[in-house]
């Protein structure tokens, strides 16, 4: 018998959802109604399908958004997709499939939105009277090199608005896919342009599986940095989120690794539980570590103040406490041993080209 923590949704048959993060898909907060599978008395079980994946058409009007927070080292972003099917059980972003009716449970990894005008919206507004450019990130709700990015290739005309048009970016991604575009980004990296992160959980390819199941393999990651390095493009590696008792033992092993693989710069996020988040990575505890499941939440309120998460700007991305200011330290000591830089030059913003003359509105005088 365990004592773990009580899971609070009814799980999905394993074999619907093979291959799959979210054990479960809960109803999003807004919906007046909440759907339930229920025992009809007959003793049959229901032969539902596997979950498949539907990509769904997103007619944005724009596809720059803005922030204003403290915290975070860029004040625009762009996301070509909605959801993200690699399947990330700990997702910050998964809360957001509620604002669209839908679950941020198995949802956010099936349903999926592709922005297919996205190149041509950015294109519109980096072409605005007054623009003024600054580091667009790209992969910093959910993964643009996700596997559907083979089929839309909607990252490869992104990046070749931004190189046509000088501006800046940098790219968070768990994809190898990104190798792809080596060519476009070579081509801007030497004008100073782009930075490319690799975020890399574990080097454990089992644990990899059963928590970013649709993520490329750690190895993977760790060949994509090699390319990207040998290719002159600036190289970071992103340990996030760092679980408690799951991969906390790996924050050296993982530095080292893609230090040798060409990284030169470090980060690293403590994990994030807002939301529905808390709920679906309990579940995933229950499931697959039901042994682990308490010790990992109680580690999480350690390290946010006895709750299980806190939004604070400036603590939300490391925590507080004596846990958190261990991984902190842990993590700049490792960073000052291998070697890595503490901070790459800045992106470049001064070879900037806004919209051709012909293509400008003209003076009324």
């Amino acid at each position: 018998m365990t004592d773990a923590p009580q899971s609070t949704a009814p799980m999905v048959d394993p074999q619907r959802r093979r291959g799959r993060g979210a054990v479960s898909n809960p109803a999003a907060r807004f919906e007046p109604t909440h759907l339930e599978d229920m025992d009809d008395g007959w003793g049959e079980p229901d032969e539902l399908p596997p979950i498949r994946t539907e990509v769904l058409i997103d007619k944005a009007r724009s596809v720059i958004t803005r922030n204003a927070s403290p915290d975070i080292p860029f004040d625009r972003s762009l996301n070509p997709y909605r959801g993200c099917e690699h399947g990330c059980v700990y997702c910050f972003a998964r809360p957001t499939h509620a604002y669209l009716g839908l679950s941020p449970g198995l949802d956010f990894e099936s349903r999926l939105f592709a922005k297919p005008d996205a190149r041509q919206l950015l294109e519109k507004e980096l072409s605005k009277p007054g623009y003024v450019p600054r580091t667009l990130a790209i992969g910093t709700n959910t993964d643009p090199y996700q596997p559907i990015e083979r089929q839309y290739q909607l990252m490869r005309g992104i990046l070749e608005v931004l190189c046509r048009m000088g501006h800046p970016v940098s790219i968070v991604t768990k994809s190898a896919l990104v190798m792809r575009d080596i060519d476009l980004l070579a081509q801007m990296a030497e004008r100073g342009l782009v930075c490319v992160a690799l975020s890399v959980t574990t080097l454990d390819a089992k644990l990899a599986r059963t928590m970013e199941p649709r993520a490329s393999a750690p190895y993977k990651r760790l060949e994509a940095m090699r390319q990207l390095s040998a290719a002159g493009i600036p190289v970071s590696v992103m340990v996030a989120p760092i679980i408690p008792a799951m991969n906390d033992s790996e924050i050296e092993a993982i530095l080292e690794a893609a230090y040798e693989a060409g990284a030169r710069e470090a980060g690293y996020v403590l994990l994030r539980l807002p939301l529905e988040v808390r709920d679906l990575v309990v579940e995933w505890l229950v499931t697959h570590y039901p042994d682990k499941a308490r010790h990992v939440l109680s580690l999480i309120r350690d390290a946010r103040g006895g709750k299980d998460y806190d939004a604070r700007w400036n603590e939300r991305m490391t925590g507080t406490g004596p846990y958190a200011a261990m991984i902190g330290r842990r993590f700049e000591v490792a960073l000052r041993r291998i070697g890595y830089l503490k901070r790459q030059p800045r992106l470049r913003t001064d070879l900037f080209r806004g919209a051709p003359p012909q293509a400008q509105q003209l003076s009324l005088f």
